[in-house]
């Protein structure tokens, strides 16, 4: 059985080539997918929309994996999301449409793992970074389409 650590390189390496299926079966059937910066948590085969969220935004994102600490069943990864605002960015609060900016936006998340399949996915993204480099921060009411 693969380490933990192993299990979230395969996830983001899943990311990366955009394979939601294989993504999503890196979960526990009771997992989720917290994005704290949207507020949003996705479960079952829901868990994929996180791919294809970022993949239509941002199609040649890229995860700049920085630090990983793994505890037991822990792993946390620091890293940064890199790529250019190509598509629609879909928010729970409303969709930004493309803006050309490249991002490099700094990134923690915190998986729990069980049995070797994620039970917990938070990520924390900088949100804040990430609006900024979009320069839509300034004015957020007219940036969603």
């Amino acid at each position: 059985m693969p380490t933990n650590e192993e299990v979230i390189r395969e996830l983001y390496r899943t990311a990366e080539i955009q394979d939601v299926d294989a993504f999503v079966k890196l979960f526990a059937e009771d997992g989720y997918f917290w994005d704290v910066s949207t507020g949003q948590k996705y479960f079952g085969p829901e868990i994929g929309k996180t791919v294809e969220i970022y993949a239509a935004a941002f199609p040649d994102m890229h995860r700049e994996l920085l630090s990983f600490y793994v505890t037991g069943d822990v792993v946390v990864v620091e890293l940064t999301l890199n790529g250019h605002h190509r598509g629609p960015l879909a928010l729970p609060a409303g969709t930004i449409p493309a803006t050309g900016n490249a991002i490099q936006a700094p990134c923690c998340d915190v998986f729990h793992l069980k049995d070797g399949k994620v039970q917990s996915f938070h990520c924390y993204t900088a949100a804040t970074i990430l609006l900024g480099q979009l320069s839509v921060l300034g004015n957020l009411g007219a940036s969603f389409g």
